[in-house]
């Protein structure tokens, strides 16, 4: 114990004294988390759209002015006609249009159909599958309020009694569970923190590593008394626990600048989070192993952290891969930390619950952990 207390407190010494590695372990992990949270939301809002309309009513008005004040739209410009409002859609100058035909007025005062013409531009079909909802719902609740004031007429036919129907329709009722108030934010920022910890947990524990090796102070430490079972824990312990400041950090974020509610166990998610670490630093001692230089390193991490944070369902639902690919992320151990935190944080699930993904993230970590330890070892011989 006496040397690994000597050797920690050595690369303790040695990490104070790199203010580059103190600073990604503090600025890197606050910014991205606010990037992801503010900037990956799923929600659009305030489109470029234009109008053609060639009515010039009353009710075309009060339409356009619906369509504005819902929020998703905002007025961009307005066009004399339908080919020009195209123009100006073909040369990305609108998300989104809409054409008022002559007569609107007219045909919903007489109770005829109108046809109102919704144009979107689809280069970015998430963006024109959700203006398109938008845009139907406005609508519906525009014809809803001229329902209800009569401006709209419907027509009534006499049926004798024993043709009356007793049959009930359904009514849809949705009941938002776990996060009322739908804030897509709250799903990136729990699904981004397992990235972060994995991402950084192996870059700093390749980068501590490689930089050794280039200072030539790894032979140094060959010439001391200690094994190479305690110089490799040595070598992971400072990390781990600079990398746990980084978790407290990253959750205190998470709640004060996202509001996410904290409804089950907070050691639950920090032990998850711990293994999480320790993935993430296994994968870090284990690219450091193959690599001679800091350059190596990250070129060889690019293969592995990407595919790692696409598969992990962090930004993305894994429902909406394909269904070859949604198997692959049970290999994953970000996808089993997302599950955690989302399942802790939002519904209070307790270990009862999550046993399974703890049990999978404790293997993935003893694996990885195992592998770089065995690497490291003999590559130390």
């Amino acid at each position: 114990m006496t040397r690994l207390t000597a050797l920690i407190t050595k690369e303790l010494g040695q990490i104070r004294r790199d203010r580059r590695l103190l600073a990604s372990l503090i600025a890197p992990p606050t910014v991205q988390l606010l990037l992801f949270g503010f900037a990956l939301n799923a929600n659009v809002s305030h489109l470029r759209m234009g109008v053609a309309d060639l009515d010039h009513t009353l009710q075309s008005r009060d339409l356009i002015a619906s369509m504005t004040e819902s929020g998703a739209f905002r007025l961009s410009n307005t066009y004399f006609s339908a080919d020009r409002l195209g123009d100006a859609l073909g040369r990305g100058e609108l998300d989104a249009g809409m054409v008022i035909p002559y007569g609107f007025a007219r045909d919903i005062e007489r109770g005829r159909q109108t046809d109102v013409q919704i144009l979107l531009n689809a280069m970015n079909a998430n963006t024109a599958a959700i203006a398109q909802g938008y845009a139907s719902g406005v609508i519906q609740s525009w014809t809803g309020v001229y329902l209800r004031q009569g401006s709209v007429h419907a027509q009534y036919r006499p049926i004798a009694a024993n043709q009356v129907s007793r049959q009930g329709h359904p009514v849809l009722r949705p009941a938002f569970l776990f996060n009322p108030g739908l804030v897509s934010s709250w799903f990136i920022v729990t699904g981004s923190f397992g990235v972060l910890l994995m991402l950084n947990g192996s870059i700093i524990a390749s980068a501590t590593l490689v930089k050794e090796r280039e200072a030539g102070t790894v032979e140094q430490l060959l010439m001391t008394p200690a094994s190479t079972g305690e110089i490799v824990v040595a070598k992971i312990a400072p990390i781990f626990l600079l990398l746990c400041v980084m978790i407290l950090l990253a959750l205190a974020v998470i709640r004060i600048a996202f509001g996410v509610p904290f409804r089950g166990s907070f050691l639950l998610v920090l032990a998850g989070a711990m293994l999480t670490v320790l993935s993430g630093v296994g994968i870090g001692t284990f690219i450091a192993t193959f690599t001679n230089s800091a350059r190596q390193a990250q070129l060889m991490a690019f293969f592995v952290n990407p595919p790692l944070a696409s598969l992990s369902g962090a930004m993305t639902p894994v429902e909406g891969m394909p269904l070859w690919m949604q198997p692959l992320t049970v290999l994953n151990p970000i996808r089993h930390f997302g599950i955690i935190t989302r399942s802790v944080l939002l519904k209070g699930s307790g270990l009862l619950q999550l046993w399974p993904h703890m049990l999978a993230l404790a293997i993935f970590t003893a694996v990885l952990l195992t592998l770089s330890v065995m690497r490291f070892r003999k590559q130390l011989g």
